[in-house]
């Protein structure tokens, strides 16, 4: 039996489920695949789901290949395949592709854009998730993970090892700084300390920023990446935090807003509104 809808303006929102016959979610990981990068798609794809009831969603590798890491190519092949062997309408794209970064990447973009062109698919491909202040928060809570800034700034405690100055990292270049400065604006907002953006892999990007956080009158820095974490090689958060001399917060990693950013890109090309998506105002 169907539950009875809770009356009056304080009932819950009916939870949206995806349309029957809509287009399959792919998520384009890009970087080298690894079981860690799988795991963190998985969990991603996970609450994208959660939030988005009969969501049907795939990941599909950037730089994969194989039974274990499915290159992002042949996914869109085998599902535009299995969507014209389900007779599906052909008046919706077969998959909306969404990529795993949190900025514009353009290296990474260039890789996943070529998949999609060669798959045939008709495949659609998303907007990168950021800038956007969900990734502010991302970024403020895994600060206070490593005891690098406060968790609120409503509970009038300190951190001793808080940091009065953040270095915001991107991968993608000068065009990734501009779209990293954006949310390093939210961000300086929520701690009330000065945030730079710079390059991950421009070579004395970090530097630079560091030292005009110095300059100003910061004391201790710390490194804040504006990355989800598989598209960063291995070793270079490491070596970028030792050149500022600073400690380094972890990737955002599978953090829920990832999950409803990836939902939010995806469900802003079908038209789609669910409930509970990411941005979403209150009411």
């Amino acid at each position: 039996m169907p539950r009875v809808r809770q009356s009056g303006r304080h009932r819950k929102p009916e939870p949206v489920s995806a349309p029957d016959g809509a287009p399959t979610l792919v998520l384009a990981v890009p970087g080298t695949p690894s079981s860690a990068s799988r795991s963190l798609a998985d969990e991603v794809v996970s609450i994208a789901r959660s939030e988005l009831p009969g969501l049907n969603a795939r990941t599909g590798f950037a730089e994969g290949g194989d039974e274990e890491f499915p290159g992002l190519q042949e996914v869109l092949t085998q599902v535009a395949a299995e969507r014209g062997a389900a007779d599906e309408p052909d008046d919706e794209p077969a998959a909306v592709v969404v990529p795993l970064l949190a900025g514009p990447d353009s290296a990474q973009l260039r890789v996943i854009r070529q998949a999609v062109l060669n798959s045939g698919s008709g495949a659609e491909l998303t907007d990168v998730l950021g800038p956007h202040p969900l990734l502010a928060e991302a970024v403020h809570v895994r600060l206070s993970e490593a005891g690098l800034a406060r968790a609120d700034r409503a509970r009038l405690f300190t951190v001793a090892t808080a940091a009065d100055g953040i270095i915001l990292t991107a991968m993608g270049g000068e065009e990734a700084v501009q779209a990293a400065g954006i949310t390093g604006m939210l961000l300086s907002a929520r701690l009330a300390v000065p945030v730079l953006a710079a390059a991950l892999d421009e070579e004395g990007s970090v530097a630079a920023a560091a030292r005009q956080l110095l300059d100003s009158g910061s004391h201790q820095l710390a490194l804040a990446p504006c990355l989800i974490g598989p598209e960063v090689p291995e070793g270079l958060l490491a070596a970028a935090a030792a050149e500022a001399g600073c400690a380094a917060a972890e990737p955002l990693g599978a953090y829920p807003a990832v999950g409803k950013l990836v939902l939010s890109a995806y469900a802003a090309k079908l038209g789609i509104t669910p409930e509970r998506s990411a941005g979403a105002p209150a009411h």
